[in-house]
């Protein structure tokens, strides 16, 4: 019986992700950020307007590096530079650098990577540096010399999603033993960053996006158009290959389960999560997040 509660908002999520089917036509307004404007079903991302969105998503970035104390070099010492990258993945075929972490489009990310390697896709021109063949994909795993150069040549993407909106799908996916979605937060905010899943700890912390200069930024909600203009950056064909996406139709609904779950948590959790969060919210636009719109306290 103390599950029901999470079966309960599981079949709510699925009701309500039919039904926001039907809000497709109408245009988003604030869940986007920067693209909510243009966020309707079949919406065109122009190249222009793509490589705009990235300008602005980096120039935060920047902005927040260059005000935060945060690593901006590898360190010299192997296990010390592992150490900052367990998430980073690569695919040494497609030449793709990328931060693994749950619900933030990544696992769709891996499945178009599949896909591409399954029709033999390869780069459009030869490359001015040595290719690694591995099937290995933790970069962290490489030799220091082989990071540097991948970091120094791949192409590197960083998936980012609301942070409330994390929580709530790692809530709903049952990771953690809590019943409610309070008690669950609870868990979050006693397990500190350190020691905490990487389904829920903070994007800044998980990708290192002051020590890793990441090309482009691809934010959850608009996976289909901007991984269209990624892959057509990269010479690489776009369009067919990409998976069913429903992540636009998601977006909508957690815009509406967020209001639900966020009046099941105290003052102080409320707090205390946008606290925990402080950085994301900082280094990434996130405008319609119930983390920005409350007060942060030290």
């Amino acid at each position: 019986m103390r599950f029901l509660p999470r079966l309960g908002l599981s079949a709510a999520l699925a009701i309500t992700i039919f039904l926001s089917w039907r809000l497709l036509q109408t245009p988003a307004h604030s869940q986007g950020g920067d693209l909510a404007p243009k966020a309707e079903k079949g919406f065109t991302l122009a190249r222009d307007t793509f490589l705009h969105v990235q300008q602005i998503r980096k120039r935060r970035l920047r902005t927040f590096c260059s005000r935060a104390d945060k690593i901006t070099m590898l360190l010299s010492s192997q296990v010390k530079g592992a150490s900052l990258l367990p998430s980073l993945r690569v695919n040494t075929k497609l030449d793709f650098l990328y931060c693994q972490v749950p619900s933030t489009g990544v696992e769709e990310w891996q499945q178009l990577l599949q896909k591409l390697e399954e029709a033999n896709v390869t780069l459009p021109a030869p490359v001015p540096y040595r290719r690694l063949r591995a099937k290995e994909t933790q970069l962290s795993k490489f030799k220091q010399t082989e990071i540097k150069a991948m970091l120094g040549s791949y192409t590197k993407v960083l998936f980012i999603r609301d942070p409330f909106h994390r929580l709530i799908a790692t809530f709903l996916r049952g990771m953690g033993s809590s019943p409610s979605f309070s008690s669950f937060i609870q868990e979050v905010l006693d397990s500190e960053m350190h020691s905490g899943s990487m389904a829920w700890k903070p994007l800044v912390s998980l990708c290192q996006p002051c020590l890793i200069q990441y090309d482009y930024v691809v934010m959850f909600g608009f996976l289909r158009q901007e991984l269209d203009q990624l892959l057509q950056q990269a010479g690489l064909p776009a369009g067919s290959l990409l998976p069913e996406l429903t992540d636009r139709q998601v977006q909508r609904t957690y815009r509406w389960l967020s209001e639900q779950m966020f009046s099941e948590l105290s003052a102080q959790q409320k707090k205390q999560l946008s606290h925990f969060y402080r950085e994301d919210l900082a280094a990434f636009l996130f405008p319609s997040s119930f983390l920005s719109e409350h007060p942060i306290t030290a």
